[in-house]
C-alpha cells in the first residue's frame, strides 16, 4: 500500500472499546464508547544512543505550555531543537495484521494485539475460557535494541488525558506499576524497570532531575519511564486496560458483561498480565488462520482492517443474569442495526452463533411490531403483518419497545422506515441460523414467528393473490403516507427506495427460497408450496424487466434508468443456506441467473458501476460507494456467478484499499461510505465483515 501512516482499531472483545493507532498526530489513543479516534497524544519513543534527547513514533502534536495556565506572566520559554524529535514516516516500517499491529523505527519496535477468538456462549462455556477471550485489554511489548550501547537509556509509553472528568495519575497494585486516567483507562506492567510519572509534557517529565517530581499530577501527561540497561535489547510488556463497572446502558438496564469476573481496571490489568502470553500466542495463531493464501495481499488487509473496526462497537453486556450482544453502528452508535446485523450475520456464524440468536430474540422480544400496509397515494389499508424496527436505540441509550432511534414518518428517503428490508433481514437471519447451526429447539420455538414472517411478506407484496408478482408493492402505515427505504438510505432512489426495487427484491427472493426449504424440513408442505410460488414470482418479474442494453433497471415499472451492482446481492443467502443448486445457471431458477450474470457483465464498465480509479460504484447515478456491500457482491460475482477475480476485482481491490489509507482521511479507521474516493460516512464502522466469505474462496 502507498501509505502505512492510517489508523486502525485494537480493541478487546465486547468491551467497546479501542485504543486506536496508526495516524500522525494527536488522532488516536485509548477510548471507549466513542464515535471515533480518542484524539490525544501516544507517547512511544526512546533516548538517543548519545544521551540527552529523544525520538518517538508521530502518534501526538506538540501543545501549548499547559503550566501557563498556573502561572500566566511566565515567558515563553525557548524549546530546545532536537530534545524530542518525531521519526519520519520513511523510516517507519508497519506490520498491520488481524490480531497484531507493530511499528519499527531504528532502534525501537512497538506492537499492539487485539484478539480474534469465538466468544464462547455463556450458558455452556467454561468460565475460565469466556474470562480469558472477553478480558477487556489489548496487550502491547515495547522493544529497545540498545546492543552495543556502553550507556543506559529511557524508553517511554504513555499517553495524554482523554476526557476531563478524572485527572491522570500514576497506578500501583502489588508488583504492577501503570498510569491511567481515572478508572477507567490504564497501562499496567509487572516490569520493575517501569516507573510511573507524570506531568505538565513528556519534555518535563523525561527532563526532570529528582525522580520524586514524577509523582506531579497537575499535568495532562502521564508516562511509563522505562530504563533500558547498556548493551541489551530489552521488552516491555504492557496491558492497555478499559473499565466500565457502573450502568452501561439506560432505556434498558445492563452493565458489561466482564464486571462478573473484574471489580476495576486494577484487576483487568493483573489479569490480563498474568494471561499475557497465552493470549499472545492466540493472536499468533489468529494471525495465520486469517492469513489464507488464496487472498491476494488487498483482500489480506482490507479483511483484517474490517475485523479490528468490528470488535470496536462490539458491546458484550449483562441484564438480569442473561448476555445480552450489542454491535453499535460505528460513529452513528445506533446499537444493533438490523440491516447491519444481516452483513455482519457471515462473521458471527463463523466466530460465535450464538450471537446471532441472541439478536434475534433481543429483536423479537422487543423491537418487532404488527403494521398494515397501503398501496402509494391510497388512503386504503391492508393486512400487514409482524416487521422489525430499524435499530434498538443509540448511544447507550436504548429505544421505547417496538421504536427505533432513526425511523420517521411521513418521509420518502433518509429516516424513512425499513419494514420491509428488516423483516427479509431477520428471516434470512433466522434461517441460516437454523440452517447452520442445527439448532431445532430454537427453530421449533421460532416456527410461528416464521410462518408470521412469511405471511406478512406476502401481504407487502399485493391484497390480490391473483395479482402478487414476489416483489414489494406497499409500503407500511409506519410511513404515514411516505414511502419506506432501504438501507442504502443515503444513496438515490436507484438504491434508497424499497418499493420494487431490484436489490430489495433479490433479497425477498431469497427469503422464499430459504422458507420454502424451512417449511419443506418442517412438515408444512402448503407453506413450502407457496413459498415454492412467491420465489418463482419473484424471480420471474425481476428477470422479465431486462432491456434490450442488457440490464435491469434499479426500479421497475417506475422510468428509472439506474444500473446498480446489488441486484445480485440476495444470491447469499441461498447460497450460505446450502441450496447452491438455487444460484446454478441450469437449476429452478436458471433463467434468473443467467439475467443476474448479463446484468452484471452489463453493468461492470468505466463510467457506468465502475469509477474511472478502478474502484466499484455501486449506482451508475450516485458517487457513494459502500464497501461492505462491495465485498459482499465480489464473493457473489466471483464465487456464486463465476466471474474472474482478476479480470474484475483485483484492479478495484487496489482501489478500495487507496480509499481506506488516503493520508488525509484515513484517521477514520475502517469506513463504510466512500464518496468518490473519499471516506465520506459511516466512518469508524462495523459492517466491512462481509470480507469475512473471501475465506470461503
Amino acid at each position: 500500500m502507498k501509505n502505512i501512516m492510517f489508523n486502525a482499531n485494537h480493541s478487546p472483545i465486547g468491551a467497546y472499546a479501542s485504543f486506536t493507532l496508526g495516524f500522525p498526530g494527536a488522532a488516536g489513543g485509548p477510548g471507549m464508547e466513542r464515535r471515533g479516534p480518542a484524539d490525544t497524544n501516544v507517547y512511544i519513543g526512546v533516548e538517543r544512543r548519545e544521551g540527552g534527547s529523544y525520538e518517538s513514533f508521530p502518534f501526538f502534536k506538540n501543545e501549548d505550555d499547559e503550566s501557563k495556565q498556573y502561572d500566566v506572566e511566565k515567558e515563553d520559554t525557548q524549546e530546545q531543537e532536537g530534545y524530542f524529535d518525531q521519526f519520519p514516516a520513511s523510516e517507519i516500517e508497519r506490520d498491520f495484521r488481524v490480531s497484531s499491529d507493530s511499528w519499527k523505527a531504528r532502534d525501537i519496535t512497538f506492537t499492539l494485539y487485539n484478539q480474534v477468538e469465538s466468544i464462547p456462549d455463556p450458558k455452556f462455556c467454561d468460565e475460565e475460557c469466556l474470562k480469558e477471550v472477553i478480558v477487556p485489554a489489548v496487550l502491547a511489548e515495547l522493544t529497545i535494541d540498545n546492543r552495543g550501547c556502553p550507556n543506559g537509556r529511557k524508553a517511554f509509553f504513555g499517553f495524554n488525558e482523554v476526557e476531563e472528568r478524572y485527572g491522570m495519575r500514576p497506578l500501583s497494585s502489588g508488583k504492577m506499576h501503570g498510569v491511567g486516567q481515572g478508572g477507567n483507562l490504564a497501562v499496567f506492567t509487572l516490569d520493575q524497570d517501569a516507573h510511573p510519572a507524570g506531568g505538565f509534557c513528556p519534555e518535563c517529565i523525561l527532563g526532570e532531575e529528582d525522580r520524586d517530581n514524577w509523582n506531579f499530577r497537575l499535568g495532562k501527561t502521564a508516562l511509563l519511564v522505562l530504563d533500558v540497561p547498556e548493551d541489551t535489547k530489552k521488552t516491555f510488556r504492557f496491558a492497555v486496560c478499559f473499565y466500565h463497572g457502573t450502568q452501561a446502558t439506560y432505556g434498558i438496564d445492563t452493565k458489561y458483561y466482564y464486571t462478573r469476573y473484574f471489580r476495576n481496571i486494577e484487576e483487568v490489568g493483573s489479569y490480563a498480565l498474568y494471561v499475557f502470553d497465552r493470549i499472545v500466542e492466540k493472536c499468533r495463531e489468529a494471525n495465520l488462520r486469517f492469513d489464507k493464501e488464496s487472498l491476494t495481499p488487498e483482500q489480506r488487509f482490507m479483511l483484517w482492517h474490517s475485523i479490528k473496526s468490528y470488535y470496536n462497537s462490539s458491546q458484550f453486556l449483562i441484564k438480569d443474569g442473561e448476555p445480552l450482544w450489542i454491535i453499535n453502528e460505528g460513529e452513528f452508535r445506533m446499537m444493533n442495526t438490523m440491516d447491519l446485523t444481516v452483513d455482519q450475520l457471515f462473521f458471527e456464524m463463523k466466530m460465535n452463533p450464538w450471537t446471532v440468536r441472541n439478536e434475534l430474540d433481543f429483536y423479537l422480544r422487543n423491537y418487532s411490531y404488527e403494521d398494515k400496509v397501503r398501496f402509494p397515494g391510497s388512503d386504503t389499508e391492508y393486512e400487514g403483518g409482524i416487521s422489525f424496527c430499524h435499530d434498538c436505540g443509540v448511544a447507550n441509550v436504548f429505544a421505547p419497545e417496538g421504536r427505533s432511534a432513526y425511523e420517521k414518518c411521513r418521509l420518502t428517503d433518509c429516516f424513512s422506515y425499513m419494514s420491509h428490508e428488516q423483516l427479509v433481514n431477520w428471516t434470512c437471519c433466522a434461517l441460516v441460523y437454523i440452517k447452520q447451526t442445527g439448532d431445532q429447539s430454537w427453530s421449533d420455538s421460532r416456527k410461528e414467528t416464521l410462518k408470521s414472517c412469511f405471511a406478512s411478506m406476502v401481504n407487502r407484496d399485493h391484497p390480490d393473490q391473483h395479482k402478487r408478482n414476489g416483489v414489494m408493492g406497499l409500503d407500511s402505515t409506519q410511513t404515514k403516507g411516505g414511502a419506506e427505504i432501504t438501507t442504502y438510505d443515503s444513496l438515490d432512489v436507484s438504491l434508497g427506495q424499497a418499493r420494487n426495487n431490484i436489490y430489495l427484491a433479490g433479497k425477498c427472493w431469497a427469503a422464499y427460497v430459504g422458507l420454502k426449504d424451512y417449511f419443506e424440513t418442517n412438515r408444512e408442505a402448503g407453506l413450502a408450496k407457496q413459498s415454492a410460488l412467491q420465489a418463482q414470482r419473484c424471480a420471474e418479474t425481476i428477470r422479465s424487466h431486462m432491456t434490450e442494453g442488457g440490464y435491469i433497471p434499479a426500479v421497475m415499472d417506475e422510468d428509472n434508468d439506474s444500473k446498480i451492482i446489488p441486484a445480485i446481492e440476495g444470491l447469499i443467502f441461498p447460497y450460505v443456506l446450502d441450496l447452491k443448486e438455487a444460484c446454478r445457471e441450469d437449476g429452478i431458477y436458471g433463467a434468473y441467473i443467467r439475467a443476474l450474470k448479463k446484468h452484471f457483465e452489463t453493468v461492470m464498465q468505466k463510467g457506468v458501476c465502475i469509477f474511472s480509479d478502478g474502484g466499484w460504484k455501486l449506482s451508475s447515478t450516485s458517487n457513494n460507494s459502500w464497501l461492505s456491500k462491495i465485498y459482499l457482491s465480489e464473493f457473489i460475482a466471483g464465487k456464486i456467478l463465476g466471474f474472474d477475480r482478476k479480470t474484475y476485482m483485483e484492479e478495484a481491490d487496489r482501489a478500495h484499499v487507496d480509499w481506506l489509507t488516503h493520508p488525509e482521511h484515513s484517521y477514520w479507521c475502517w469506513s463504510d461510505q466512500i464518496v468518490s474516493g473519499i471516506i465520506s460516512a459511516s466512518k469508524y464502522y462495523p459492517r466491512g465483515v462481509t470480507s469475512i466469505l473471501w475465506m470461503e474462496e
